[in-house]
């Protein structure tokens, strides 16, 4: 036979395993809804947490917006130079950072910054027992460690995202300015004309969804690591990939939905 014994309970062991994570995926986005919407609401932790992934995260989405910016401005000065339209670098930049590359740029710094650090920290906590420990002692660690940190993804990285459209345009407005000697008021003037609100809002929109994205995914691997240093090693590794995955796989679905 090619297809011995052992093949099929390899088969079925493995088809077990993805029902059984798929099972525990579900619970824990479950408890997540609930909780966020049940008391004990711990402001202290979540300002903590609002701190921990906006605050220290601005830096860096300022320099790569900074930068993503001025190469945008750099390559579309090329394009339109050859139809003598250089007046639009800042509107077709400011239009793909504010419905595309805003968010999901925010989204994949944040992620192997902030994500990761969740990640390694519940997964160190599981371990170690820490866990155990808080529910031993009557402190549901759903509610002290995982919702704390869902809600700040949520809140902190619109405002990211919009940090990033900000110093982008900027980046692009000098590029424009020095290198292709665009008119200020040009530069302006177009951008309004291009870029409307409902835009930016598309843009936030995906934002919000990103944070509870990375959040959850982060919190989900690490609240469920085994294996000591290994398994939280790999439940860091396991949660930066599965969330940038499911970023772009959201992002193609939200722009489907608005494009429509």
């Amino acid at each position: 036979m090619i297809f011995g014994k052992s093949f099929f309970v390899n088969i079925g062991n493995e088809v077990i395993d993805i029902m059984a994570s798929f099972g525990r995926l579900v619970i824990f986005f479950r408890d997540i809804f609930r909780w966020l919407i049940s008391p004990p609401f711990r402001v202290g932790l979540l300002f903590k947490q609002l701190e921990f992934v906006g605050n220290k995260s601005s830096l860096i989405i300022f320099i790569a917006a900074l930068f993503v910016g001025a190469v945008l401005g750099l390559q579309l000065g090329v394009i339109f130079r050859l139809f003598s339209a250089q007046g639009l670098i800042g509107a077709a930049t400011g239009k793909s950072l504010a419905i595309e590359l805003g968010p999901v740029m925010s989204g994949f710094i944040v992620t192997g910054r902030a994500g990761a650090a969740m990640a390694a920290e519940i997964a160190t906590m599981r371990v170690n027992e820490q866990l155990d420990a808080m529910e031993a002692m009557g402190v549901n660690p759903m509610n002290y460690l995982v919702i704390p940190r869902v809600i700040a993804g949520l809140i902190m990285m619109p405002l990211l995202s919009g940090i990033f459209l900000f110093v982008g345009v900027v980046g692009c407005y000098f590029v424009a300015v020095v290198m292709y000697q665009v008119d200020s008021e040009t530069f302006f003037k177009q951008l309004r004309w291009i870029v409307e609100w409902k835009d930016v809002l598309k843009g936030l929109e995906k934002a919000a969804i990103f944070g509870f994205i990375f959040s959850s995914i982060a919190c989900y691997k690490g609240f469920h690591a085994r294996g000591g240093a290994k398994g939280v090693g790999e439940a860091t590794t396991v949660a930066v990939v599965n969330s940038l995955i499911t970023l772009l796989v959201a992002d193609f679905i939200i722009t489907f939905f608005q494009v429509q």
